[in-house]
Order: structure tokens, then C-alpha cells, then sequence
């Protein structure tokens, strides 16, 4: 007879197994949210009834399912993991296999590895088969309460370039711009072989400067 797991403990173990990970790469945990863990047991139940297996399988995206959960975020993502045997799973073991199936995906391993990070919601649910098979959806989140808002301010003589996250922009001079980001950690000015990088907080105020062709930067916190 097929072992059989009890999903409630598997749910917990993959959370533990996840904030492991996250700590050996020196990163922060991830507490459980009520409004994730809905929309991930949603998501869940209804890839288990219907055999589907996609991140948009019900229409939508993992943002719009933790939004018609109430949950306003700043950053979200998804892993979804199908593991079937015959024999069945140990709790521990099913949680096992998910986990180790996403840290051996490059994309997968990136969502349990984000930074910014700070709230999970996780959920599996056995799918009708003649073999023991489970669907498990984990969701990352970030909530909106905790983007971050700074201002740069252009006080060199000739426009500046910076980089936030992903994206490149160039402020005028004697120009002010404030951003709210999701990710402030990766705010660098300069050009390669002089930048500067930052991690900016809420209510920081970046004054560039020039001396001579060196850009100066000084952060002024709140």
C-alpha cells in the first residue's frame, strides 16, 4: 500500500526547508501569509481537479490571484512543483522532492533566492491518478507597504547615469527625480570601473555632484 503524506506537514516542511536555503545564501526568512497561502491553495486545488499544469493554467497570473486575495504587493512569484510514485511519500520526503526539483531549476531557484522578499505562502493537494501524485504551489511576496521611496537629485554639471534594478536612466541637470522601488538594492552611478552602488532606503535623498570629471554622490538619510 502506498505511503501517503500528511499535506498540512509537507506544507510546513517545504516553508523550513525553503528558509534554509534562503539562510545558507545569507538571506533573510520568509514568514507565512494568510492571503498567499489562500491563493496558493486555490491554485493548488484547482490544478489538482483540472490536470493542469501552468503558471496561467486558470487565466490569470500569480499577481492576480494574490490581488483577489486582498494582497497588495510590491514583488510576487510562483513555483509549482508535480511529484508522483507509486510508493507514495513521507511528508518530509514529498516536501523534499518539490524543493530540491526547484533549487535544481535555474528560474525556480532564483524565485526561492529574492532578496526583497519577505512573505510565502505555500500549498499542496493530491491529484486524482492511480499513483500518489501531488501539486504543490509556493508563492513569494513582497507587500506594497514596504516599497521605498527616495529622491535623486542632478546637481553636476551635465546629465548623470544610474541604474535601478534592471533599468537605466539619465537625469538632466538640475533635475529631481523620486522613485518608489520594490528593489531598492540596486541603484549604482557611474560607468564601469567607477560606479557607485547603493542600497537606498525610505526617504533617502541621493545629491550628485561633479569634481572635476568624478561623480560624486552623497546620501542624506531621513
Amino acid at each position: 500500500m502506498a505511503t501517503l503524506p500528511d499535506l498540512p506537514q509537507t506544507e510546513i516542511a517545504i516553508i523550513d526547508m525553503t528558509n534554509a536555503f534562503r539562510k545558507e545564501s545569507r538571506l533573510g526568512t520568509v514568514k507565512p501569509n494568510a492571503a498567499l497561502t489562500t491563493a496558493a491553495r486555490i491554485f493548488a486545488d484547482y490544478l489538482a481537479k483540472t490536470g493542469k499544469f501552468a503558471h496561467e493554467a486558470d487565466g490569470r497570473g500569480p499577481a492576480e490571484r494574490v490581488g483577489a486575495q486582498g494582497y497588495h504587493y510590491c514583488l510576487v512569484s510562483e513555483n509549482l512543483a508535480m511529484n508522483r510514485d507509486s510508493r507514495g511519500f513521507e511528508s518530509r520526503a514529498l516536501a523534499r522532492r518539490a524543493v530540491d526539483g526547484w533549487k535544481n531549476s535555474p528560474g525556480h531557484r532564483a524565485n526561492m533566492l529574492q532578496p526583497t522578499v519577505t512573505e510565502i505562502g505555500v500549498a499542496v493537494a493530491r491529484a486524482p491518478d492511480r499513483d500518489p501524485k501531488f501539486i504543490s504551489v509556493q508563492l513569494f511576496g513582497r507587500p506594497e507597504a514596504l516599497k521605498v521611496e527616495f529622491r535623486i537629485e542632478n546637481h553636476a554639471q551635465a546629465p548623470i547615469r544610474y541604474t535601478l534594478g534592471e533599468k537605466t536612466h539619465t537625469l538632466p541637470q538640475r533635475s529631481i527625480v523620486t522613485h518608489a522601488s520594490c528593489d531598492p538594492r540596486r541603484l549604482t552611478f557611474g560607468q564601469l570601473g567607477t560606479l557607485q552602488r547603493f542600497e537606498a532606503r525610505n526617504g533617502d535623498r541621493f545629491v550628485v555632484r561633479t569634481r572635476g570629471e568624478v561623480i560624486v554622490v552623497v546620501v542624506e538619510h531621513k
